[in-house]
């Protein structure tokens, strides 16, 4: 190998040395970011709660627009031929806050999406980093999101959905049992044979991991929930307040 060929090979190693350090450190910055937003979450989510309470929550319809699970793992609840504005939902089944917002918007944002109005797209990720409370949330977490993974669809999907936030343990103890996922998808309506065998065995885990990866670094995002029209961040006193959310969805369809 001639001198221009080793020192071309040496700037590519080099080149992908950096490039990997750099993903490291992303990576690292996001953990840090989670950490503390576990700490603060009770007082943060709490915060939010009492501001949503200036707008009162809507209650749920009783149509649901049809719900598809799409390969990548996020699922798109929106009446046929609804291409915006879009709505990404980006939430953790074992966050708090994400919960709240579920109590506070998600009527919000079902009717919304029943009514023609907005394209939803779900994003259940994992944020919580290994180090959290020695793994427990991280557990419960990516237990939840992968179970979720393991309906097919349709309303079912959505119940299925709503019961992990209306289950949700707390932060220090082990929940989401397997066994208990099952009952609650079999409560939701989920028929698929594979379900039961997919929940216990965590067969979508994997899956589920490298998908909150992937989304923590392109959607940059500062933790979970976040909400974003067509793209555009919400801020959390408009995310938190029904009404407000609301009109900044139609706006967004104008």
């Amino acid at each position: 190998m001639g001198k221009a060929a080793r020192d071309h090979s040496a700037r590519d190693r080099i080149k992908a040395q950096r490039e990997e350090q750099q993903k490291k450190e992303r990576l690292k910055r996001i953990a840090t970011i989670t950490t503390v937003a576990v700490v603060a979450l009770g007082a943060v989510g709490a915060g939010w709660w009492y501001a949503a309470q200036g707008s009162k929550s809507e209650e749920a319809g009783g149509a649901l627009a049809p719900i598809t699970a799409a390969a990548d793992g996020s699922v798109v609840m929106a009446k046929a031929g609804v291409e915006k504005p879009v709505l990404d939902v980006y939430e953790d089944f074992q966050c708090p806050a994400c919960k709240a917002l579920e109590e506070t918007s998600g009527a919000t944002i079902k009717n919304l999406a029943a009514e023609g109005k907005v394209k939803v797209v779900y994003h259940p990720i994992t944020i919580f980093p290994q180090e959290a409370n020695k793994g427990v949330t991280r557990g419960n977490s990516v237990r939840g999101g992968a179970a979720s993974r393991c309906v097919p669809g349709g309303a079912p999907w959505i119940k299925f959905h709503d019961r992990l936030f209306e289950e949700q343990p707390s932060e220090t103890v082990e929940g989401f049992k397997l066994d208990d996922m099952v009952a609650w998808g079999k409560d939701a309506g989920v028929t698929d044979p594979g379900f039961e065998k997919c929940v216990t065995g965590q067969q979508k885990a994997p899956e589920h991991t490298a998908y909150s990866t992937k989304i923590l670094e392109s959607a940059k995002l500062q933790g979970t929930p976040t909400l974003k029209i067509n793209g555009t961040e919400v801020d959390n006193s408009v995310a938190f307040k029904p009404a407000d959310l609301r009109q900044a969805i139609l706006d967004a369809a104008k």
